[in-house]
């Protein structure tokens, strides 16, 4: 089993475009110059944005100039928007197939760990929604 990294990459890749979005004319970038920040392919960055254009947080611009923006405020993005948009699957799952159901504990676990799971996740969720990314970019890149 592996964690995923999609919402790390994700809130890279917003806080690297709320920093150099704004000092460009055009607000535009690439998904070429933000693989140079992550250090990764620029395939990976596609299909982040391509989660967060789904979620409406990014668009991108067909053509001469082609590239990605942000549609909102730095500001009015929090890393929950950020994990609903990338993250699609429950942050702990349950046994991928079900437990022996002749057994009154494969039979009864279930509900109980999706129960406490759920209360977790929504909890971590609330947390996320403290934090915007103008948040992380200026604790990222401090200064003016």
């Amino acid at each position: 089993m592996s964690t995923s990294s999609r919402m790390t990459v994700a809130t890279h890749v917003l806080t690297w475009m709320a920093w150099v979005c704004p000092r460009r004319p055009d607000g535009i970038v690439t998904s070429e110059q933000i693989a140079t920040s992550v250090k990764t392919n620029p395939v990976v960055i596609r299909r982040a944005l391509g989660s967060l254009r789904n979620a409406g947080l990014v668009e991108s611009q067909r053509g001469q100039g082609a590239g990605w923006r942000l549609t909102r405020a730095p500001e009015s993005i929090t890393l929950r928007d950020v994990f609903l948009a990338v993250e699609p699957d429950p942050v702990i799952a349950l046994h991928s197939a079900p437990p022996n159901q002749d057994c009154p504990v494969g039979r009864s676990i279930p509900p109980v760990l999706r129960a406490v799971y759920d209360r977790a996740e929504e909890s971590m969720k609330a947390e996320l929604g403290a934090v915007t990314i103008a948040d992380v970019a200026r604790e990222t890149v401090p200064g003016p």
